[in-house]
């Protein structure tokens, strides 16, 4: 940057400022000493992380900087991880934590530069092994660090750090590697045998279950090698050739059929002729079968649940309309006989999209769909949120203690399982109440309806086709004129109606924070009243969920109406219900209800806040601009899933930062709370018309 160094008298100031130190009767001597010989960039970087961390705790600030005045010269590049380690150290056990990790993690780096090698931290992989494992086949897998490698079939953990490699480049291959392998066993069935009679044969458990960890990895190299050639040439570059005593197992699980049960048998081969110290590989993690034969039983009755209680509506469905009028799903084969794709051939197109999901997983696990599977069970209609844990998302949950990460615009990285969230019972109110609003504006809800009716029933011109109800005027004149400069006019002369089918799901987020307090209340619950009465007449599929919370440990939502419920008096008893709570944590809230939303089986899906500010939370970390970028990025993630996001304030001063979460043209400000339900049918319709 081409500026001076500080000087000591001028970095002990701005420690002063930062950390408050005169007020703690505290001296910034010594560390601004020791940071006088460093380099600007890397002084503007301590004194940076001492900022951010002096936010959280001033006692944290002062510990970050006494530590980065130590070791920021040896860290270099790395210290930006190195703080954000000791942050996430902090916000899961304390100060102690943050000072043992750092101090620990310091070390390793002078150990490792003595090696002149250039490791890898997780941190900085964490995002590019999350894009390529969701590319990749299978159930969905959560990434998350720990002290080893390995794989309970539902989680990777993967080192905090590998400096294994010669060079950082090397290094990244090896996460990637590493990685692989562990998605590779819970694709090829690497679960889907009972390893323990033959692991109670072992005298040492630890070295049988790193026999079988390695022979699985020869076995499943060669499955990778199908789906991915490429990769398969990295991971053998990178672990070199197979010892020479074991080629012979090499070649045996080298075969395209091999299985897990051949695994064993090597196992079982090695132990008769005595096993030695097991061969160590870099990209070779550890195995707990028990770990993930536990959470697969559970996994297995959960997905039979889903895929039972959907192929029950399907029957319903076929008994209640006659297969010719049922659009969704193939009719049945007989009364009792479950007519459905043929599993071996993964074709599931039939089912709803959680319940294939849930089918291909069985395939996963299984090899096959179950004959069990096939039967129809359950009571009711099967929604992917109705209900119990069989028909919840994967990363989405309604049970207390359902952690969701938040983004810290600060540290540039995530807070993981930083948010604590529950799902409320929502609180019912006086059923008059809504009686009352529906009586007061009756006037206007007959008019909503019938302008909601009108364009449930609006068919689209389609211009330019060879025939069609009306004679398009444009394509006439063209064609008339190239008949005149004797050029070959088109035949496309008409025009054809097509009636529009809607398929939208909406979710309105209602702020149920403290600010809320009377009008806004009022006007909120009177709009959402207003809304159900309108969308009733076009029929699109729509939930309500309120938000409140006091700090990150309870983020609160309560069900007003889920996608499942009708609008009956229970709903309207809910909505009248609707009461102001706490604060306005608005990221998390975001990521659960876009997490219920995108599971819904339409082409269009629409998130609507009605909110009357900015986002907020006790105490002063969430105010501003943190909460601002954690909101914006939970709305990014719903874009990506295909979400539309809205939002609806009577902030006055929602201008100034609603186009940073929203864009532009995504949200709407209403000066007056009262005009709220006139405006918000009106805004409706323009955003899904």
């Amino acid at each position: 940057m081409g500026e001076r160094k500080l000087f000591a008298h001028e970095l002990e100031a701005r420690l002063d400022e930062l950390l408050l130190l005169s007020l703690r009767q505290r001296s910034a001597a010594v560390p601004a000493a020791q940071l006088e010989a460093l380099p600007r960039e890397l002084q503007d970087r301590v004194l940076h992380w001492a900022g951010v961390a002096a936010q959280t705790s001033d006692d944290l600030g002062w510990l970050i900087a006494t530590l980065a005045a130590v070791r920021a010269d040896n860290l270099g590049p790395q210290l930006d991880d190195w703080v954000r380690a000791g942050l996430d150290a902090y916000d899961r056990s304390g100060l102690a934590a943050t000072r043992k990790v750092m101090t620990e993690l310091a070390e390793a780096h002078a150990t490792r530069a003595q090696h002149s090698r250039q490791g890898v931290a997780f941190a900085a992989i964490e995002g590019r092994l999350s894009r390529f494992l969701h590319a990749l086949d299978g159930r969905p897998l959560k990434l998350v660090s720990g002290p080893r490698a390995w794989t309970d079939s539902e989680t990777l953990w993967l080192p905090e750090r590998l400096d294994v490699a010669p060079d950082t480049e090397g290094n990244r291959r090896l996460y990637k590697a590493v990685a692989a392998l562990l998605w590779a066993q819970t694709r090829f069935g690497s679960f889907n045998v009972d390893p323990e009679p033959e692991l109670e044969l072992w005298p040492d458990r630890k070295r049988a279950l790193a026999w079988f960890a390695l022979f699985e990895a020869m076995r499943l190299e060669t499955r990778i090698a199908v789906e991915l050639p490429g990769l398969a040439h990295e991971i053998a570059a990178l672990r070199g050739p197979w010892p020479a005593d074991l080629a012979v197992a090499a070649a045996s699980l080298a075969r395209p059929q091999a299985t897990a049960a051949d695994s064993l048998a090597c196992m079982a081969e090695i132990r008769r002729v005595g096993a030695g110290d097991t061969p160590i590989f870099p990209h070779v993690g550890a195995m707990d079968p028990i770990a993930a034969r536990r959470l697969r039983a559970a996994r297995i009755a959960r997905e039979l649940a889903v895929v039972r209680r959907a192929l029950n509506v399907i029957a319903a469905a076929d008994t209640r309309a006659g297969a010719a009028e049922n659009s969704d799903y193939p009719p049945l084969a007989a009364e009792g006989e479950t007519q459905v794709p043929d599993p071996q051939a993964a074709d599931l197109i039939a089912l709803p999209p959680a319940a294939r999901e849930a089918a291909k997983s069985l395939m996963q696990d299984l090899g096959e769909i179950p004959p069990e599977a096939l039967h129809p069970a359950g009571p009711g209609a099967w929604q992917p949120v109705d209900g119990g844990d069989e028909s919840i998302a994967p990363g989405v949950t309604t049970q207390p203690d359902a952690f969701y990460d938040e983004w810290d615009y600060r540290r540039g990285s995530w807070r993981h399982g930083w948010c604590h969230l529950y799902e409320m019972k929502a609180p019912v109110g006086d059923h008059e109440w809504v009686d009352e609003v529906r009586t007061r504006h009756a006037h206007l809800i007959r008019s909503i309806r019938r302008r909601f009716e009108a364009l449930r029933g609006e068919d689209k011109p389609q211009k330019r086709q060879f025939d069609g109800e009306e004679i398009d005027l444009d394509a006439q004149v063209e064609a008339r004129a190239d008949r005149k400069s004797g050029a070959e006019p088109s035949p496309r002369l008409f025009i054809h109606r097509r009636r529009i089918e809607r398929s939208l799901a909406v979710m309105f987020m209602v702020d149920m924070s403290g600010s809320t307090k009377g009008w806004v209340n009022d006007a909120e619950r009177e709009s959402l009243v207003l809304l159900c009465e309108a969308i009733e007449a076009l029929g699109d599929s729509y939930a309500i969920y309120g938000f409140s919370g006091w700090t990150r440990t309870h983020c609160d939502i309560y069900p007003v109406k889920r996608f499942a419920d009708r609008y009956d008096a229970a709903t309207r008893r809910r909505i009248a219900g609707i009461e102001a709570r706490d604060y306005t944590r608005m990221g998390v809230a975001v990521r659960h209800l876009s997490g219920l939303l995108v599971r819904q089986n339409t082409r269009h899906k629409l998130l609507v806040t009605l909110s009357d500010g900015r986002p907020d939370d006790y105490g002063d970390e969430y105010r501003g601009r943190y909460g601002i970028e954690d909101t914006r990025r939970a709305l990014l993630e719903a874009r990506e899933k295909g979400i539309r996001s809205y939002c609806v304030t009577i902030d006055r001063h929602g201008a100034d930062y609603l186009p940073q979460l929203y864009g532009p043209a995504h949200y709407s400000v209403i000066d007056d709370a009262k005009k709220l339900p006139q405006k918000i049918a009106e805004i409706y319709r323009k955003l899904t018309g």
